[in-house]
């Protein structure tokens, strides 16, 4: 298996997430308004977001998924991660995921680096399809796949038991002559 790939973009360093990042990751990930749509509980302890950079490399090896750590060029801090998770190669797809550090929000920074992870799932993966799974009362998470061109398909009933209870899910899907098309434009 190759390296982790690299993704620079114009204000963004997309990298991999290596276990001195971890009191980066524990800043934004123990923070509940960060964590309110991850379905995961924040994060209490340095173990917390080892086990997360873990989990990362894992998926990388098992060829299931790939979580690029956000760092904005010049610093070498981690504010956020964005990346793909439930790879299924025989079907051509991947689930996109990210989050970032509230002191981040509403500056362009996830769209910026959710539209390189897309582009790099197109092009390098060879994705025909990516998929995002978005709670209903996450409002900004469902605009900016709009904005990317996602489309919500539908409502999934109680499709995720997390932190004790079951939440609905919208799936949302981007095919990739959708988003060749959204760049020839």
């Amino acid at each position: 298996m190759k390296g982790f790939p690299l993704i620079e973009t114009d204000g963004l360093i997309l990298r991999e997430v290596k276990q001195d990042d971890a009191n980066d990751l524990l800043k934004y990930l123990s923070d509940k308004e960060v964590m309110k749509y991850v379905g995961l509980e924040p994060f209490n302890s340095i173990d917390d977001a080892l086990d997360e950079i873990s989990w990362y490399k894992s998926i990388f090896e098992k060829g299931t998924g790939m979580r690029w750590g956000i760092s904005l060029k010049g610093q070498d801090k981690i504010i956020g991660s964005c990346g793909f998770l439930n790879r299924a190669t025989q079907h051509y797809r991947a689930e996109i995921g990210y989050e970032l550090s509230k002191e981040y929000w509403g500056k362009g920074i996830a769209s910026e680096a959710i539209e390189a992870v897309i582009s790099y799932g197109f092009k390098e993966l060879n994705l025909h399809r990516i998929e995002a799974l978005i709670e209903p009362l996450n409002l900004p998470s469902q605009k900016v796949l709009e904005r990317k061109g996602f489309i919500r398909e539908g409502l999934l009933r109680g499709y995720e038991y997390t932190c004790g209870k079951f939440d609905d899910i919208y799936m949302f899907s981007l095919l990739k002559q959708d988003f060749i098309r959204k760049k020839d434009r």
